[in-house]
């Protein structure tokens, strides 16, 4: 008998993942089943991210080196770098605007009062940092030894030496054609080992959205509801509508093909709430579903799931407002320039792991002088919107190097 597709079987996997979650919530979080299946669950899932964490640093590595050469071979590093860089924060724009039309329009946060959530905010210690401090951080953390940022798994630190040794492979020319040779074999291998981990996918997947479901407070959403639900429509509208938008008019794609082509690694983005841990099935779904070539895949997906952050970027924008309403602070035109690009800034800067958002939301906040401890109020409901934010980041990172393909190929043209 014909399994189906895998992608058919991820979507099954989720499905069945809600509806065990469901089940276990009627049946009651101190029951011996739920206690025994959410173990089962979580023992599951947390393989599978383990499994995707494992390949992550040897697939940017390669992926990006590789990459860069690839593209210096075909004289389009250029035109490449500026049309990435130009969609990122072109995308990235775009989803700050929304989230805070979304708060202009709907005013989440007006008519409770900070007092509310005094003992959460007492009780929570924010890491205070200025914006300067973060951005002397975040350049120290670009360049630093690359075997401890291979051994720590620093994703920014490895892209950036990748970078360099991309370029230089490139310089180097037929002198080091062995070693990109060595490299693009290495990579082959590592794209091997995804395609083995993806035949567990369905159950990672189906087993993280059980552990989701039953683990979450969803009581304490009716506080927060009115934020959670303009975050979540902020979102949708973003991830369902403009980038798709965008995807149209530049490429000619309808938007379900790309879904067809992108439900895997959208679907684990939301499992896994990690870019990162996602990164290698977002690679997969580009070039083998979505045809997207290998050397702009491995350029445009490995830098996005670093720096292009949608979704985060959003939230980030959204909720600085909300704590303003919350404290009763109407910020002026200049406030909210502040906490657009301090958002966008900071969403640059976010690793991309589950509720990364949550550590440089600080700085968002402290831009226009809200208290940092306010972040307090966000964790319990920062977990479910982290699901959707990581599914508009890995969508903006696919749709990103479809349409640099596109620039690409029409630069080339002309």
């Amino acid at each position: 008998m014909k399994l189906p597709s895998l992608n058919t079987q991820i979507l099954l996997g989720a499905f069945l993942g809600i509806a065990i979650g469901t089940a276990l919530i009627a049946l009651g979080k101190e029951s011996i089943v739920t206690q025994t299946s959410l173990y089962a669950a979580n023992l599951i899932g947390t393989l599978f991210i383990d499994l995707l964490k494992m390949v992550l640093i040897p697939l940017v590595f390669t992926s990006i080196v590789v990459g860069v050469a690839n593209l210096q071979a075909h004289k389009q590093i250029h035109r490449v770098w500026m049309s990435t860089l130009g969609f990122f924060i072109f995308s990235m724009s775009v989803a700050i605007v929304v989230g805070l039309l979304g708060n202009a329009i709907f005013h989440p946060g007006q008519g409770l009062h900070l007092e509310m959530f005094q003992n959460a905010m007492n009780n929570f210690q924010a890491k205070q940092q200025t914006p300067a401090d973060f951005f002397t951080k975040f350049l120290h953390g670009l360049f630093m030894n690359p075997f401890a940022a291979l051994a720590q798994g620093e994703v920014l630190a490895v892209l950036i030496f990748a970078l360099f040794l991309g370029v230089a492979l490139v310089i180097g020319g037929e002198r080091y054609k062995n070693i990109l040779v060595l490299l693009q074999e290495f990579l082959d291998i590592v794209m091997q080992m995804v395609r083995w981990i993806m035949t567990i996918a369905p159950f990672g997947i189906m087993a993280l959205l059980v552990k989701l479901m039953v683990t979450q407070d969803l009581a304490l959403l009716s506080t927060l509801g009115k934020f959670a639900a303009v975050v979540a429509g902020s979102l949708l509208l973003h991830g369902v509508v403009l980038l798709p938008l965008i995807l149209y008019l530049v490429t000619g794609m309808t938007p379900w093909r790309f879904w067809q082509g992108a439900r895997e690694a959208l679907l684990t983005a939301f499992a896994t709430s990690s870019s990162s841990a996602t990164l290698p099935i977002t690679l997969r779904c580009a070039e083998h579903n979505l045809h997207v070539r290998k050397e702009i895949a491995q350029f445009v997906i490995p830098l996005g799931a670093t720096v292009n952050m949608d979704g985060t970027a959003l939230y980030e924008a959204s909720a600085a407002l909300f704590v303003a309403n919350l404290a009763g602070i109407d910020l002026n035109l200049m406030q909210q320039l502040v906490v657009f690009f301090t958002a966008m800034f900071a969403a640059i800067g976010a690793p991309g792991i589950p509720s990364a958002g949550m550590v440089t939301m600080v700085m968002v906040l402290q831009s226009v002088g809200l208290p940092a401890e306010a972040i307090a109020i966000l964790l319990p409901i920062d977990r479910l919107l982290d699901t959707l934010r990581t599914a508009a980041n890995v969508e903006g990172d696919m749709i990103g190097s479809l349409v640099v393909q596109k620039l690409v190929r029409n630069e080339k043209h002309d």
